[in-house]
């Protein structure tokens, strides 16, 4: 009798799904009765069945609640994430910290597009070099050979700003999008042989600069010779957009919950239990591993000691002195590799030390500056015109009170704008001041200048001790500073649905 009622259940169930299946793809609006994709009607056109690919080099991070802030408790550290709850959304994240060669394909077709017309713009996208300079110590050949050299293209990019991040972010945005296109026949591929000649910088952008943003923002559209453009159910051609699922979200920082979460990578057990409070991103408080096979090897690229930034040389040898190939170490249980050690890694977030006292518990964030496009006129039909910037992308502003950095940041003498000297309250500080725009908190001397521009960074890397492996620390860095030990990885927003392609 129980079987029969469980397989009834089971059928009831099946059925039930399928219809509802069937509603969320259905052919007729629930609202008004009208077909979609209906070249007799409106032709209004809804993309069926459309599920997110993974994006390439990425994985795909599920999302859930986990509690943020730190695991230990160090007496010489900044108590600046105490715990909170919070949810982080589904998004995507790459497998890897960012390479050498990765970097150098940015730097390439930079110099290829930019290279005779506008040098400056390959120039500032360049990593310092001179990261690995030190008083007292012969890294030379680091400063030579550590971003050019073939030995070096699979260990991480060090030595460019959160700044510098952010362009190649936009840089590889605009370069999928593009392919995606030419793939689906929107557009021709470009030929990079022929802006070899081109001496006028704005023929190049307009020719031979993709912009994702620009695409979708300027209305006027021409079919582009020798394609097969899109068309409405009409056969009206018309330009591509993101209801069309061809294109993908901006790859960005990830934030800095969003970090944290990937690198725990906490998951439900099929009975419902969650470990939480892990020291570091694979499981278990050891710096080495403890499983049979790895008994006694390192997880992770990292300073034991003073003097000690690799071992003893034979088995008790990591093989880095300084950073190494990213993948060196298993992944965690995410497949994310070295969320721990080799480079600390960039996030999105401004630092504040009091964030944790206000927090959004669904996607927490600090950073927002709000902008919209910046309009210069209308054309004949009243359709928007929008200023492009040097780089061929649609220029943005802030808006009215679109800068919300310092929104309840907790520190009321934090907010105190000043642009002179505090020496005569203060003596021996005035080189915390000179800065115009720095908010110093004039009640803590000792206390390094935290503007709007200190940008947070996570992970520990070759030269930190185990503290800093914990995912919960955290420090900040100026947005235009770089440093041997800083580079990043790539997030991407998942778009809709939870659930993706494989």
């Amino acid at each position: 009798m129980k079987r029969k009622f469980f397989g009834n259940l089971i059928l009831l169930t099946f059925f039930a799904t399928l219809i509802t299946a069937c509603n969320n793809q259905s052919n007729t609006s629930r609202l008004t009765g009208w077909r979609y994709n209906d070249p007799d009607g409106t032709g209004f056109e809804v993309q069926r069945n459309f599920r997110m690919t993974t994006p390439p080099g990425m994985v795909k991070i599920e999302g859930g609640t986990f509690t943020i802030g730190e695991r230990a408790e160090f007496i010489t550290a900044p108590r600046n994430n105490p715990r909170r709850r919070i949810t982080v959304s589904s998004f995507f994240m790459d497998k890897y910290e960012v390479r050498n060669i990765d970097w150098r394909e940015y730097t390439h077709w930079l110099t290829v597009v930019f290279g005779n017309t506008a040098p400056a713009i390959v120039e500032r996208a360049q990593p310092n070099k001179t990261v690995w300079r030190e008083e007292l110590a012969f890294n030379e050949p680091f400063i030579q050979f550590y971003f050019t050299h073939p030995s070096f293209d699979h260990y991480p990019i060090v030595g460019v700003t959160w700044e510098q991040a952010m362009d190649f972010s936009s840089w590889r945005t605009d370069r999928v999008n593009e392919l995606a296109l030419v793939r689906a026949g929107v557009i021709a591929p470009k030929d990079y042989r022929a802006v070899q000649g081109e001496t006028d910088f704005y023929t190049i952008i307009h020719d031979f600069v993709f912009n994702t943003q620009k695409y979708l923002l300027q209305d006027s559209y021409q079919p582009e010779p020798g394609r097969r453009p899109l068309t409405d159910l009409f056969g009206n051609p018309r330009k591509a957009n993101m209801s069309d699922g061809i294109l993908i979200s901006d790859f960005r920082l990830p934030t800095e919950a969003e970090w944290e979460y990937a690198a725990y990578a906490m998951r439900a057990d099929r009975h419902g239990f969650v470990q939480e409070g892990r020291a570091f991103p694979w499981a278990g408080d050891q710096v080495r591993s403890t499983a049979r096979r790895t008994q006694g090897r390192m997880q992770a690229n990292f300073v034991r000691g003073q003097g000690d930034m690799m071992g003893t040389a034979g088995d008790l040898n990591d093989g880095g002195s300084i950073t190494m190939p990213v993948g060196s170490f298993p992944p965690n249980d995410f497949g994310l590799f070295d969320m721990a050690g080799n480079v600390n890694e960039w996030v999105l977030d401004v630092y504040r030390p009091t964030s944790f006292e206000v927090v959004a518990e669904l996607n927490s964030f600090r950073g927002n500056v709000f902008m919209d496009p910046v309009i210069v006129g209308r054309d004949e039909n009243g359709r928007p015109i929008f200023e492009i910037d040097s780089l061929g992308r649609i220029k943005r502003e802030v808006i009215l009170d679109g800068d919300v950095r310092n929104f309840r940041d907790g520190d009321p003498t934090s907010q105190i704008f000043t642009d002179f000297s505090l020496i005569h309250f203060f003596e021996g500080i005035e080189h915390l001041t000179e800065m115009e725009g720095v908010r110093l908190d004039i009640t803590d001397i000792l206390a390094p200048p935290i503007t709007d521009r200190a940008r947070v960074y996570k992970g520990g890397s070759w030269r930190d001790r185990a503290f800093w492996l914990n995912p919960s620390t955290r420090r900040f860095l100026e947005q235009d500073q770089s440093r041997n030990d800083i580079g990043f990885r790539n997030a991407l927003s998942l778009v809709g649905s939870e659930s993706v392609t494989r």
